[in-house]
C-alpha cells in the first residue's frame, strides 16, 4: 500500500472541523496555491478553503499530492512527539507538563525604554531587538493594535526597526495570527524570521521543520513563545467590560491578567474584572489548546510569578540559550535565579496541567506526512 498522503481534505476533516484548530494560520502561509484564506471575523478564527479548488472540504492540488497544509499544522496528528522528537531530540516526560527546558530563570531588559514599554519585564522587546541588531533575524511577525489602539483589535504586522518592536510591545488578550504578517515580511525583503507568538503558533516553525515543509520552515528563524491560557473574542469589549463594568475600550490604557483581568484606563483608574465572567468569550480555538507554556519555542517567556518586573523565561533550545548567553554577556537583559520567587514554577506547574487536561493527548498512531 502507497504510503498515506494527508491534504486539506485530512486537516479539514480532522482538525478545523473538530474543534482543534487553533486559528494559528500555518496552513495558509504555506500552501503555495493561495487556495486557504482566513476568517477572523465574528469570533471565527480559522483557515477555509476556496470554492473553485476542491470546495471546503477538499482540495484539487491535494488531489494531485501536495501535502504542505499538513505538514505546517501544528495540531494535525501526532504534532507533540514529532516536534519534540525533532527540537530536542527526545519527546518530552510525563512530568514535563511544562516542556523540555534546558534552564529557567526570571529575566529582563537592561534598557530603561524597553523595560518600561514592555508588559513584565520587557525581556521580548529585548530578544527582539537585540536579534534585529545582531544580524540574528530581518524582521519578526508580531502583533499590533489596529490604528490608534482605540478599538484594542489585535491584528498581525513585521517589525524591523526598535521603534517598530516598541509600537508592538505589551499584551493582548484578543487573537492575533501573527503568522499571517508572513507575506508581508517577504514583500519588503526580509528572508530570516522570527515570530513571536502563544504556544498554538509558537509549535508552528517546529511542525514545519519537522515535518520539512520547504521555504517557509527554513525562512524561521526564532520562536518566542508567550505564556498563554486562553484568548478572547473581541467582543468582550462591548459585551463585558462595557456593558456590565461600564469600560469603554476606547478609554483602556493597559491590560493584563494576573489571577483577574486588569484594566487601567487612560484616567488613571484601575479596575479588575473576575475571570470566570470572561468565560464565556473565551476563543473557540483555546478550549482544546493542551499548551500553556509555549513548549516549542526556542525561549517560551510569561509574567507570572510574584515580580510584575521580571519575565518568567523557559530557554528550550540551544538556539535560545546561545541568544539569551549573548544578550546577559553584553548587558541587554539582566537575570536572576528562578529559586527567588518560590512560587513560580508551581504556578507554571500548575497552569500547565490546566491546559494539559483541555488536549486530546496523542490519539492517532504516528503517520508520516507525506511529502508530496
Amino acid at each position: 500500500m502507497p504510503p498515506e498522503k494527508p491534504q486539506w481534505r485530512e486537516l479539514f476533516a480532522e482538525v478545523v472541523t473538530t474543534g482543534a484548530c487553533t486559528g494559528c494560520a500555518a496552513c495558509v502561509v504555506t500552501c503555495p496555491y493561495d487556495v486557504l484564506g482566513y476568517d477572523d471575523a465574528d469570533g471565527v478564527y480559522r483557515p477555509f478553503h476556496v470554492a473553485q479548488d476542491g470546495g471546503a472540504d477538499d482540495c484539487t492540488h491535494g488531489q494531485r499530492g501536495c501535502t504542505l497544509c499538513t505538514r505546517a499544522c501544528p495540531r494535525f496528528r501526532a504534532w507533540e512527539p514529532e516536534i519534540d522528537q525533532h527540537l530536542f531530540g527526545r519527546v518530552r516526560a510525563e512530568d514535563e507538563v511544562a516542556g523540555i527546558s534546558r534552564e529557567v530563570v526570571l529575566a529582563r531588559a537592561t534598557d530603561p525604554e524597553l523595560l518600561a514599554a514592555g508588559q513584565d519585564g520587557g525581556l521580548v522587546s529585548a530578544l527582539l531587538v537585540y536579534a534585529l541588531e545582531h544580524d540574528v533575524i530581518d524582521a519578526a511577525l508580531v502583533s499590533y493594535l489596529e490604528g490608534d489602539g482605540t478599538t484594542w483589535k489585535a491584528i498581525p504586522g513585521v517589525a524591523r526597526t526598535r521603534s517598530e518592536v516598541l509600537a508592538a510591545a505589551g499584551s493582548r488578550y484578543t487573537y492575533s495570527a501573527n503568522t499571517l504578517a508572513y507575506s508581508e515580511a517577504l514583500a519588503a525583503g526580509a528572508e530570516r524570521l522570527g515570530l513571536v507568538g502563544m504556544g498554538c503558533q509558537a509549535s508552528a516553525p517546529g511542525a514545519m521543520a519537522a515535518r520539512k515543509a520547504g521555504k517557509v520552515a527554513r525562512r524561521f528563524q526564532l520562536t518566542i513563545g508567550l505564556l498563554c491560557s486562553k484568548t478572547f473574542d473581541d467582543a468582550i469589549f462591548p459585551e463585558l467590560f462595557e456593558a456590565r463594568y461600564g469600560l469603554a475600550r476606547a478609554e483602556i490604557s493597559k491590560m493584563n491578567i494576573k489571577g483577574v483581568f486588569q484594566v487601567w484606563m487612560r484616567d488613571g483608574s484601575y479596575h479588575e474584572v473576575p475571570l470566570k465572567h470572561a468565560r464565556d468569550w473565551t476563543r473557540e480555538g483555546c478550549l482544546k489548546c493542551p499548551d500553556f507554556a509555549a513548549e516549542h519555542a526556542d525561549v517560551s517567556a510569561g509574567g507570572i510569578g510574584a515580580f510584575g518586573d521580571w519575565t518568567l523565561t523557559l530557554v528550550r533550545t540551544e538556539k535560545g540559550a546561545d541568544l539569551l548567553a549573548a544578550m546577559a554577556a553584553d548587558g541587554a537583559i539582566e537575570t536572576r535565579p528562578v529559586g527567588d520567587d518560590p512560587g513560580v514554577l508551581p504556578l507554571l506547574e500548575k497552569l500547565s496541567n490546566v491546559s494539559r487536561k483541555r488536549g486530546p493527548g496523542t490519539t492517532r498512531r504516528m503517520i508520516p506526512v507525506g511529502t508530496g
